[in-house]
């Protein structure tokens, strides 16, 4: 127990030390990016350096499987140069109950990011998207569900009351939509004019988004402006209304998966499926953050695979770059398998389990054949 406990204090000392050196060099690379972009709205030194901050919390999340492997090869690479895995193993211990600790420990370091830094990743990216929308002072198109509607707005160019063109906003609210978001139904528009405030309510049985264009069908449209408007109101078998969202826009509107709280991506998916959406890139994404404990369990046994062994010259550099080789492999067959699942090639939880569990398997059998031989 005291050896186990020594030697997962080691792994993590190792991981905290690189993961601060990867988080310096993502600080300094974005802060840099960051002044270049907003060069002209004089954001300053500490400006950039807070965007900064809220933007890298994301890749460095992202990469944590990377740093897990180097911490990895680093701490058996330590173990070896100092003869304290010699000593360790001539102890008795075997080459599993060593790896164990380590990848134990890789795995709660798994558990607790996914339990609190993919909240504060999300609520990092949303606050640099609203920094960044201020900055930009840009309107953009919301898209949001409610428990029984999905609501849109949208801008809608026109001329406000000196004559000059500006430009208002549509509010959309719909019952449900189809899955690839270009079909509404029970639709009800409200347009607004600056300085006016709502000018028009149109109700539609279906609205289908072209190029540039809502075509609603069987409408009826009041004028808000009118002392009547029920009195006013006109129905009409199709009507166009002039729009800039595309079915991309819409779904983009939603954010990334990544965006959204583990928390709270059950309730997200079940209100995306209510509203008539795809929740497929959510359910896929949900399934990775659930197995990435386990993936960073793989990636300590990947490395233990190659350094995990007494070294000295140059075997010990071909060794190390054989384990962080593997190691981006497994990295990008996650990717690819994230893929596969966003596009329904594979099943949601096959794609966020299959490439961790393979490696595992694979890790343990290579060192249950070294301990063999």
């Amino acid at each position: 127990m005291i050896l186990s406990v020594f030697v997962a204090r080691r792994f993590l000392r190792t991981f905290i030390i690189i993961a601060a050196i990867f988080g310096a060099i993502l600080f300094l690379i974005d802060i840099v990016e960051q002044i270049r972009r907003f060069s002209d709205e004089n954001i300053g030194l500490s400006g950039a350096a807070v965007l900064s901050l809220l933007n890298i919390t994301a890749s460095f999340y992202s990469i944590m499987p990377l740093m897990t492997v180097l911490a990895g090869i680093a701490l058996f690479l330590n173990l070896s140069r100092s003869s304290e895995l010699v000593a360790i193993r001539a102890a008795g211990r075997s080459g599993i109950r060593v790896l164990a600790a380590p990848a134990v420990t890789a795995a709660l370091l798994g558990m607790l990011s996914v339990a609190v830094m993919n909240p504060m990743v999300a609520a990092t990216s949303k606050r640099y998207d609203d920094a960044v929308a201020q900055l930009k002072s840009s309107g953009g198109q919301t898209v949001s569900l409610g428990d029984n509607a999905v609501w849109m707005r949208q801008a809608l160019p026109m001329r406000g009351r000196d004559g000059t063109e500006a430009s208002g906003q549509v509010v959309i609210r719909a019952s449900r939509a189809s899955p690839d978001a270009t079909t509404l139904y029970d639709a009800t528009f409200m347009v607004f004019a600056p300085e006016i405030g709502p000018t028009r309510r149109i109700d539609a049985a279906q609205a289908r988004l072209t190029q540039g264009a809502w075509q609603l069908t069987d409408t009826k449209e009041w004028p808000l402006t009118q002392p009547n408007p029920e009195a006013m109101a006109r129905t009409a078998p199709t009507l166009e209304l002039p729009t800039d969202l595309t079915a991309d826009r819409i779904r983009d509107s939603f954010g990334k998966p990544e965006a959204i709280p583990v928390w709270q991506l059950p309730a997200f998916i079940r209100g995306l499926e209510r509203a008539g959406f795809s929740a497929l890139r959510h359910k896929v994404w949900f399934q990775m953050e659930l197995a990435r404990p386990l993936l960073m369990a793989a990636m300590v046994a990947i490395a233990a695979v190659f350094t995990m062994r007494h070294m000295r010259g140059r075997k010990a550099g071909i060794l190390v770059l054989a384990a962080f080789i593997c190691g981006i492999g497994l990295f990008f067959l996650r990717n690819l398998a994230q893929v596969l699942g966003d596009n329904g090639g594979i099943p949601a939880a096959l794609a966020g389990w299959a490439p961790p569990i393979v490696a595992l398997l694979f890790a343990l059998g290579a060192l249950l054949q070294l301990e063999d031989g």
